[in-house]
């Protein structure tokens, strides 16, 4: 695989995988254009949770409490929220409790856009003045609570943990399933760019994605007809359902593999789905069966109804019309009366009778989803017995990582051409899951087919570096730069892996973008420049890790306060904080710095850092129970050994020190200092031949200071 190094593409040789399909916002119009000649199938679509799935809060549309119960305590996050409507606006406001029982932290934003129908949930976005979304944290459910009636706040799914997402911004994909196709600023369709939003945002997933672009059909009156999806095959129809409501899991795998050479929005009404992306999913036998709120269509194509129905029988249309969704008992009739069309004869333990059957209840049940256990789903799994107690109420947990095979799982089977076996090496490195296993096939087939897609070489590139590889990694990212010359996301990568040229290829990247925060930060941390991060800062300051950078390198407390109020979960922000504070001696302030940053990561190197803050308020056995914390929350640091061993010394516990510098030595042996002071705890045991083996090596290494100091030393055991 080395051989890749010398890895060259003729370009002009090397074609497309399939022709490219640019984004295609512009040729859709205002859903409303549609109400003039379908008023009635309009009303009742826009009640549906699609036609509600994105808007502006209104009081037209509140069904929230914002008078009564409006504030939230989020106990795991030992964080406060509250909502407020002010002046016809809509706010949500987050902060917490410092040391001096003052608020700390604090941030409100605006409501701009509400996301969620309030069928399952709401949640609440903010726009940046630069065009992005992100999500608030705190969001509202209509189910009840336990004890309570109503809906109630709580986190957002993802959220619901001791370190809550506050800068959880919305991408593409997300936008893509529950909105009509926004506008997107030209070259932010690059697979990694920022997700910006031109303009206003639709409200609403409309007609047109079911149907198709309107604008011709507009135009002429329409003399130009829209798709209509009951005059396509099975397939095509699936795939309109499909294209949103397929995730197989929300696991940190490619679930969705959009194809490189399409746009985020450019799927058409109509097409094979496989022509914008592939379905992804575990290996056989390698996944938890949780019931998970994405994944309806999912559970619904393993159901032994869907399975073993005849080719085009059983379908989401089925059961489901777009375009009016029942409640209450008009949706149990309805959907049981589907049932009844194939097992009306059936025995069952209860009398059925059409009129008043209800085989729903049982056999597609309301389920908590474990992804996001605040909100309450249909079971589409149609499974014979019903889960025991399926609305208990339990705590949100992460699903844990997945390394191995991730295996194709729409369309099945999926046709076998070199571009789909190239997406399915590209399915196995990308987000990381089997990157041992799936990197040389994707070089096998990268070097076959060549193709001029640049993101094939980034992923290329990222799978080489996630190994190690940092000279293949940059052959691969220098070919996704000849394919790509302005891809500054190209340079920003290949700078990381070519230490010899970053400075170089980072002043090019800023020059390419003048405006690209991202790359600004990477300069400026590599030049040490608080002027380049500022800059980052100054295009878009909603990125916490840039205010947190510029603390670190500059110990400015209004950098710092920046960085936690944007994400006060933010474990090295709190590190930081306290190595600020301490150097100016608000050593209480600093303690509560040091211990919000293990509290939510109790690292080695956080843990040390509060063992050295102990030492400068002279707080030693305090400093050494941090650093023996330290030492055994991180195995590979020599440091905490080294601090232990000076403690250890200072108590003259001589055996004690020597074994901590030992220990030290063994994981650092080019710590000259350290061989020093070994040296010297030796000669005060009387151990002169150990004493001058130490002695010796400080005396030789590469730190003056440290070299002059154990010479002294030497040139003293001479003259006893």
């Amino acid at each position: 695989m080395v051989r890749f190094l010398l890895f060259t593409v003729v370009l002009s040789a090397a074609a497309p995988l399939t022709s490219s399909q640019p984004d295609l916002p512009s040729q859709y119009v205002d859903p409303k254009l549609c109400a003039a000649c379908h008023r009635e199938v309009w009303e009742k679509y826009s009640g549906t949770g699609m036609g509600r799935s994105l808007f502006k809060p209104a009081a037209s549309n509140t069904i929230e409490d914002y008078t009564q119960n409006r504030e939230y305590y989020h106990p795991l996050s030992d964080s406060h929220y509250s909502m407020t409507l002010r002046d016809g606006r809509y706010f949500q406001r987050r902060w917490q409790i410092g040391p001096d029982g003052n608020e700390i932290n604090v941030e409100e934003l605006s409501v701009d856009y509400v996301i969620g129908s309030g069928n399952h949930g709401r949640f609440y976005l903010h726009r940046t003045e630069q065009g992005m979304l992100f999500e608030l944290p705190l969001g509202w459910y209509p189910q009840s609570e336990a004890g309570k009636s109503g809906g109630h706040w709580g986190m957002v799914p993802g959220s619901d943990l001791p370190q809550p997402k506050t800068r959880q911004f919305i991408p593409y994909k997300c936008m893509f399933c529950h909105n009509a196709y926004p506008n997107i600023p030209a070259g932010h369709d690059e697979v990694g760019a920022d997700p910006v939003y031109a303009g206003e945002l639709p409200q609403g997933i409309d007609c047109q994605r079911c149907h198709g672009p309107g604008s011709e059909h507009v135009r002429t009156y329409g003399k130009t007809a829209l798709v209509n999806p009951l005059k396509l095959s099975f397939d095509r129809r699936m795939d309109l359902c499909l294209q949103c409501h397929l995730e197989p899991t929300s696991a940190n795998i490619p679930t969705k593999l959009e194809r490189f050479n399409r746009g985020p929005f450019s799927y058409v009404a109509g097409e094979p789905l496989v022509d914008f992306a592939i379905f992804f999913d575990f290996a056989p036998g390698r996944r938890e069966d949780r019931f998970e709120g994405v994944g309806g269509a999912y559970q619904f194509r393993k159901s032994r109804c869907f399975l073993e129905s005849p080719p085009g029988k059983l379908e989401c249309l089925s059961c489901h019309d777009p375009h009016e969704i029942p409640r209450g008992a008009a949706a149990i009739k309805q959907y049981s009366g589907v049932c009844l069309q194939c097992h009306a004869s059936y025995s069952h333990p209860r009398a059925i009778r059409a009129a008043t059957a209800d085989c729903i209840s049982c056999h597609m049940p309301k389920r908590r989803a474990e992804d996001s256990p605040h909100m309450i789903f249909t079971d589409h799994r149609i499974q014979r017995r019903a889960p025991v107690n399926p609305l208990a109420e339990f705590p949100e947990r992460a699903p844990e990582p997945y390394f191995g095979e991730v295996v194709p799982y729409y369309p099945v089977p999926l046709p076998e051409t070199p571009e789909n076996a190239l997406y399915r090496a590209v399915a196995q490195v990308g987000t990381g899951n089997n990157v041992v296993a799936g990197l040389p096939e994707l070089v096998r087939l990268i070097d076959r087919i060549k193709p001029r897609e640049p993101e094939f070489y980034m992923v290329l590139g990222d799978g080489w570096k996630n190994l190690g590889k940092k000279p293949e990694a940059a052959a691969a990212y220098r070919v996704a730069l000849q394919l790509k010359p302005d891809s500054v996301r190209a340079m920003r990568a290949l700078a990381a892996v070519d230490p010899d040229h970053a400075e170089e290829i980072l002043a090019q990247a800023v020059q390419t973008a003048l405006d690209d925060p991202q790359t600004w930060l990477q300069y400026g941390l590599l030049t040490k420049s608080a002027e380049r991060i500022q800059k980052a800062i100054a295009l878009n300051p909603w990125f916490g890790d840039q205010s947190r950078a510029l603390a670190e390198l500059s110990g400015s407390e209004t950098a710092l306060a920046d960085a936690l109020r944007a994400d006060p979960f933010d474990d090295s922000a709190w590190d930081i904080g306290g190595r600020i504070l301490t150097e100016k001696g608000r050593f209480p302030e600093a303690f509560f710095d040091f211990e919000r940053a293990i509290r939510i990561l109790p690292s080695g190197r956080h843990l040390f850092d509060y063992a050295l803050a102990l030492i400068r308020a002279d707080r030693f056995d305090e400093a050494q129970l941090q650093a023996e914390a330290a030492a055994h929350a991180d195995l590979t640091m020599a440091e905490p050994h080294e601090l232990l061993g000076g403690l250890h010394a200072r108590k003259n516990e001589l055996a004690a020190a020597a074994g901590e510098y030992l220990a030290a030595l063994a994981l650092k042996p080019d710590l000259w200092r350290v061989h020093l002071r070994l040296g010297l705890v030796f000669a005060a045991q009387g151990n002169k031949a150990a004493a001058q083996t130490h002695l010796q090596a400080a005396a030789q290494g590469n730190d003056a200071s440290v070299a002059a100091l154990a010479a002294e030393a030497l040139q003293q055991f001479k003259t006893r």
